[in-house]
């Protein structure tokens, strides 16, 4: 697993690689970390970029903060989980703006780094999970992070993936139980979304990264907030 440490501060850097390798004794993962003293410095190497799963990103820094970096990663390699350090709670909501995955205090990385990185292990294992399902397309495997939302459309359903769209007829239901685990949430009788890629919900409307907007039931509303909530780890 290749992980990248971003902090113009080398004792801080020096202090999460430590946390770091001593999690990786208890782990069966294996670690590459990287480390950078500037968020330009780590925009500019796409390579490294490009094979990394993980970014823990000090926000404070000099020349270009990390909000700014983490946002400029983002769009090019969306799949990257950042995790925004910082020795203020106040930078928490700007956290979300920027879509990280985890927020955590410098003054508290020895008590939380091991449920943070647990939770983050977890989701990229959740990666290599695959549904398959007989289209009209014909019988394909997809990943199940791939999967954007399913829409219904007359009497067929359709998967939306960041590739293409397939069409398929089963009930919706059914295929909301096939996809029960994978982070999937109900909006509606027509739409299962995949909640990665909700950007937010409010005033009863709930908008993909994709651009899609999608009105929520008032019906629906606070159990989709809850559930998408707690897929976030905010509650």
């Amino acid at each position: 697993m290749n992980i990248i440490i971003c902090d113009d501060c080398q004792e801080d850097r020096a202090f999460l690689n430590n946390l770091l390798k001593e999690y990786e004794k208890s782990s069966t993962e294996q670690f590459n970390i990287t480390e950078y003293a500037s968020g330009t410095g780590l925009c500019e190497d796409k390579e490294v970029l490009s094979n990394c799963q993980i970014v823990f990103l000090d926000i404070n820094m000099e020349e270009q903060d990390g909000l700014k970096t983490a946002i400029k990663i983002k769009e090019l390699y969306p799949d990257i989980y950042i995790v925004l350090v910082t020795a203020y709670m106040s930078y928490s909501l700007e956290g979300y703006k920027v879509k990280a995955s985890r927020f955590l205090l410098k003054d508290d990385l020895e008590h939380t780094i091991k449920e943070c990185m647990d939770s983050l292990i977890g989701e990229l294992h959740k990666k290599d999970c695959y549904v398959e399902f007989s289209f009209v397309e014909g019988q394909i495997r997809l990943q199940t992070d791939d999967i954007i939302y399913i829409e219904t459309a007359r009497h067929k359903n359709v998967f939306y993936t960041k590739k293409q769209a397939y069409t398929i007829y089963k009930k919706m239901d059914e295929i909301e139980e096939e996809l029960a685990g994978f982070g999937f949430v109900r909006i509606h009788q027509s739409f299962l979304v995949n909640m990665r890629y909700i950007e937010k919900i409010s005033s009863y409307v709930l908008r993909l990264i994709t651009g899609k907007e999608i009105s929520v039931p008032k019906s629906r509303y606070q159990e989709v907030k809850c559930r998408y909530a707690l897929y976030k780890g905010a509650e």
